[in-house]
């Protein structure tokens, strides 16, 4: 009877419910420790973490599958090379304007956006942002598995010869189904690095991976000179096709960060300071164009080589002989996609389902959450059965991720000016409820763009739905939907403005609470604290009083 009652209890909601933490910053349940803004001791990150973040987080297989694919698609490297660079100038100038945001707010991208898109509508923006998170999380899973399974291979060459018991049209064999689930376990322990802590690893890849993307141009470039390899490779279309095909390339390298651009709050709200993370836009265009360059010219190689477009490296490694290069090479693309999993993707699902449930979620098990659901329910080797299936993917969820970023942009920097009200955003009655807590200039920008582009979403699904020429819309989804969706907003805003809303200066954290006052208490010795009971007490009424005031 014992045993069933603990099982029982194991079940009750209560036994899950998080522990209240002493320095959370809301009541009623809207937050806890995680979601809470950023405590001054818990800033840490400097420029060379950030620095160290893109350059570990450029060489990863996603950067190389897209330039790669872009040959498959039918365009030269002189052609695919300035569409990546544009792509990647753009995304990190809006990297750095909502970055800039959560360092200066020490909030996380869900708890901000609340002032953009009102309290409940926020929820919407959350909710894609999970499920793209786990997407991605699945996709990188499954290209860690290659990893694993080239890394077998090299050891135990058998491995190529395990009897496959699954249809062709599972699009995975049994082999590959093994080497998934080895990653998905390997990479699991990654996921109880706290978020403060993670930029180590990023250190770790920013120093093995370019080693190994180095070693391979130059073997590329040994095997098949340039002028016989990469300077003889030319386009295979031409005409209009080509001007949309670089466009839809060019969207889709905007797609592979422009979740990223969206949430990187999570990670520059532990910014010592704003500076620390201005070099985004000098160091991301320069780290992901080089990275490219890589995958592009090594692809080059694998045409000649073995006459085919060998648009993912592990296809590539798979036909070496050399095992213990084999072995280097996959050894390092493994590494290098558990912190990108971890830290694009996890920790972005992580972030947004404690908001979503921040009674019972906080960052670790919302990354439990994701590895779960992210990692085997969404069947990421059926997104990447090929090239054309792999950019479609991209595509597709652009059509939301540039509106969100263009209301958050235009709404921070132009509407409210920066003076925003921090405290406001954890209180579903303060005053970013706008209307039922949906800000319905918000909502009017996401149909003005989303609506468009949807029909090129369902084609992009299902081919054999026709419809015409509003496919091309489709094809720039990510640049239309940020422009248009700010312009829309803007006007709005500028109309109808909400009054509630504006405050004469910027409202943060730590001027409306002493968010470290826990902290700096327990760190008191015992005399101390008796000595400054009565004048402590004193303060916190003050304190109390003049929070109050301010939200």
């Amino acid at each position: 009877m014992a045993k069933s009652g603990a099982l029982v209890d194991f079940f009750k909601p209560s036994k899950w419910a998080l522990d209240r933490e002493e320095t959370t910053f809301a009541s009623h349940g809207w937050s806890n420790k995680d979601m809470d803004p950023v405590p001054p001791r818990l800033r840490t990150w400097t420029t060379w973490n950030y620095i160290s973040y893109w350059v570990s987080d450029a060489t990863n297989l996603a950067v190389w599958e897209l330039a790669s694919s872009m040959l498959a698609i039918g365009l030269s490297w002189r052609q695919a090379m300035p569409c990546i660079a544009a792509a990647y100038a753009i995304i990190s100038v809006v990297m750095v304007l909502t970055g800039t945001i959560g360092a200066r707010l020490h909030v996380a991208f869900p708890v901000l956006n609340r002032s953009s898109f009102g309290f409940w509508f926020s929820y919407f923006t959350v909710f894609s942002r999970v499920l793209l998170s786990m997407f991605w999380f699945g996709i990188q899973t499954f290209n860690g598995s290659q990893c694993v399974y080239q890394m077998l291979k090299a050891i135990w060459p058998s491995i190529a010869r395990m009897p496959n018991r699954l249809p062709v049209s599972a699009n995975i064999t049994s082999s590959g189904l093994l080497c998934y689930f080895l990653y998905w376990l390997i990479q699991f322990p990654f996921l109880f690095v706290t978020p403060h802590k993670i930029r180590w690893l990023f250190f770790a890849k920013g120093v093995l991976t370019p080693i190994a993307w180095l070693a391979m141009i130059i073997w590329a470039f040994v095997k098949v000179p340039a002028s016989q390899g990469l300077f003889s490779q030319h386009a295979t279309i031409e005409g209009n096709y080509f001007s949309w095909a670089w466009l839809s390339a060019m969207n889709s390298a905007l797609g592979i960060y422009a979740s990223l651009s969206v949430n990187i709050p999570d990670f520059t709200r532990y910014a010592k300071n704003e500076r620390a993370q201005y070099v985004q836009p000098f160091i991301i265009p320069i780290a992901f164009t080089l990275c490219s360059f890589v995958g592009i010219a090594v692809t080059s190689a694998g045409i000649q080589l073995y006459g085919e477009v060998l648009w993912d490296p592990l296809l590539l490694i798979d036909r070496w002989d050399n095992r213990a290069a084999a072995f280097f090479a996959s050894f390092v693309f493994a590494l290098t996609t558990i912190g990108t999993n971890i830290s694009a993707n996890s920790l972005g699902a992580g972030n947004d389902m404690t908001v979503l449930c921040p009674k019972y979620i906080d960052i670790r098990r919302g990354q439990i959450l994701c590895a779960i659901i992210g990692g085997w329910a969404l069947c990421p080797w059926e997104i990447l059965a090929n090239a054309t299936g792999f950019l479609s993917f991209m595509d597709g969820y652009t059509i939301f991720l540039g509106p969100f970023a263009g209301i958050m942009v235009t709404d921070f920097y132009l509407v409210h000016k920066g003076c925003v009200d921090v405290p406001a955003m954890y209180d579903p009655s303060g005053r970013y409820r706008y209307t039922g807590g949906f800000n319905w200039r918000a909502v009017l920008a996401m149909i003005v763009t989303v609506g468009p582009t949807l029909p090129g979403l369902i084609n992009s699904i299902d081919p054999t739905i026709k419809i015409g020429y509003a496919s091309r819309l489709f094809d720039i989804a990510w640049m239309y939907g940020f422009v248009v969706a700010s312009l829309v907003y803007y006007v709005t805003s500028y109309l109808f403005p909400a009054h509630d809303t504006y405050v004469d200066g910027l409202i943060s954290a730590d001027d409306a609470m002493p968010i470290d006052k826990q902290y700096e208490k327990d760190r008191k010795s015992p005399t101390e604290t008796m000595q400054s009971g009565t004048e402590g007490e004193d303060k916190k009424s003050v304190n109390v009083e003049t929070t109050e005031v301010q939200v």
